[in-house]
Formats: structure tokens, sequence, C-alpha cells
């Protein structure tokens, strides 16, 4: 990869200027499992050390490309601690990535406390997934919102917009009222579909307020056209992501349109189900050499033969983007 194609390189100052660096790609992070199920931790951990080498401004862990809900409490913590290791302690010196880690619990206090333990840990930001189970109300979700921002006040947030997976939504109206009164509600990850009216809707606010866009990218030259600052995606194939937004950025946008387009019919294939994303994204990272099985927990998607032809398909195609990985 070409030294145009990395991030910046500035620190933080203070923890509500953390957000800052997250323009750009920022990937979820894959839990690779053995053939048994076990989690791989070493196979973690060399995941962090090449992704967070690949021109990306931060990561974000666990999330629905992490199978979050297939990890136990003991997982989750042990997997948060290793990555805070490599990135924080074991990290390149001419590069900061933001550390971005995620709250999913459905009780207000167990996210709460859940949330003040990462930022003790060493959290950079906070995810904050809304309460989704049983339908709670547009008031309940906000008081949930509003309690964990309470709670790890300055520490940034990251608000996720999921409504496709979760059901649960906010318009943009009620989460710049939140934002109003808890400036460190820092960035709002959009996964509607389509996503662009939110992202113009958030931006239009007094004052904005800025989003990334996720949902693998599919729709990221309308989101970078309306204003997203961002994007976050899976991590297997993070490299591609990291040219698409260098060639916005850098004003070359028939380029990052032409390479987005190419990328397409890959993505909006696997896209049509979280589990055949997920299921994908680790057979690439195998082929990559990343780490030794594609193993997902049940219940998983099970890639078939013409699946697996696309993905190989795939890796042939873009080799000049995605090399064997040595880490």
């Amino acid at each position: 990869m070409s030294s145009s194609a990395r991030t910046r390189t500035t620190s933080p100052s203070t923890p509500a200027d953390a957000a800052a660096p997250l323009r750009g790609v920022s990937p979820v992070l894959e839990v690779p499992f053995t053939a048994a199920g076990e989690v791989d931790d070493r196979g973690f951990e060399r995941v962090v050390r090449h992704v967070s080498r690949s021109g990306i401004s931060g990561v974000m862990f666990p999330g629905f490309a992490s199978e979050f809900h297939k990890l136990s409490e003991q997982e989750r913590w042990r997997l948060c601690g290793i990555l805070l290791d490599v990135v924080k302690r074991h990290g390149d010196d001419d590069q900061t990535v933001v550390v971005i880690l995620a709250v999913q619990e459905h009780a207000t206090k167990l996210a709460v406390d859940h949330a003040r333990r990462l930022v003790e840990m060493g959290a950079d930001a906070i995810n904050l997934l809304p309460p989704s189970f049983l339908n709670p109300s547009v008031a309940a979700v906000r008081a949930h919102v509003c309690a964990v921002l309470e709670a790890v006040a300055p520490t940034p947030v990251v608000l996720q917009h999921a409504p496709h997976q979760t059901g649960t939504s906010l318009d943009a109206s009620t989460i710049g009222e939140i934002a109003r009164t808890h400036p460190n509600l820092r960035l709002v990850k959009v996964e509607s579909t389509p996503p662009g009216a939110l992202i113009a809707a958030l931006r239009a606010l007094d004052p904005p307020l800025p989003s990334i866009v996720g949902y693998a990218g599919v729709q990221l030259p309308d989101a970078f056209r309306r204003g997203a600052v961002g994007v976050q995606t899976g991590c297997s194939f993070v490299e591609i992501y990291v040219e698409i937004w260098r060639r916005f950025e850098s004003g070359d946008l028939d380029g990052a349109l032409e390479l987005h387009r190419r990328l397409l019919p890959y993505i909006s294939y696997w896209m049509s189900g979280v589990e055949l994303i997920v299921a994908a994204e680790k057979l690439i990272s195998v082929r990559r050499g990343l780490f030794a099985d594609a193993h997902c927990r049940a219940p998983a998607h099970h890639l078939d033969a013409e699946e697996v032809a696309m993905v190989d398909r795939f890796l042939a195609e873009f080799a000049e983007f995605l090399p064997v990985v040595q880490v």
C-alpha cells in the first residue's frame, strides 16, 4: 500500500477529541474460531496486528461482524484486552489507531456498567447499540442512550443506528436533541437502508452531527456525497475500502466510483445476510493467511460451492490490494 493511503497520525489531545480521527475507515474486527469452535486468541491477535497496519483510522469491537452475540462475557472481555494490548502497547509508532469498544447490553444498568468498565480499560470511544428486545418505546431507548452517555462523559460515543438488524430506530431530530444535551455523542453509525436521508438530516442539524456509514459500504458513494465522514466495514478486505476512501478524499471521484463498482456485486450479494458476509469474510481471511479455520459458531451460514468459488474470484480480481498477509 502506498504511503498516501495511510491515515492521520496525530494523537487526540483530550478524550473529547478522540472521535476526530474517525474520518476514513474503521473496520469491525472478526473473531476467528478453531475447528472445534473455541476462540483462536492468537488468530485474533494476528487480525488486530494486520488491520491496524492497513491505513485505517480506528477499529471497532465487537460488532455483528465479530459474532458478538455468540461470544461469552468472559470471551468478550479477554478479546477486548488482547485488542487494547496490541494497539496501545505494541502498535506502530507512526500511526494512531482509535479503539472503539462496543456496548450491546439491553438492560440500561448493565450497559452503563459495561461502558464504564470499557473506558477504564482504555477505550478511546464507545459504540452504543440501543436496546431492541421486546420493542422498547422511543422514550425508553432515549433514556438508555442518555444514561450511557452520562456514565462515560467526556469519552466520545458512536451511536449505532441499525434498524434493519434490530428494529430500533431514532429519527434525526431525537438524536440531535440527545447530542445537544450530551456533547460526547460525537458520531452516528448509519446502517439504515438506504442510509443517505438520515446522514443528510444529521448533517443539517444545528449543530451538525457527523455520521459514518456501515452495512459493508454498499451505499458508500451516496453516503459520501451526503456528508458521511467515514465508513465502518468488515476487516478481511479492508485495504479496498481504504483505497476507495483515499480516492474520494483526494478528489479522484471517478477512481473511487470505479473501484466501488467493481466491489459492489460481491458486497451486495454477501450483505443479503449478516451470517453470509461473516462466513465469506472469514474464508477470505483464511485464504489470506490470517488464521487457520473459517469456522462460524452455530447458528451460521455455510458457504456452498458456488459461494466459495465467488470468494476465490473476488481474491483473484482484487489481488493487487489483498496480498497474503505477513504478520
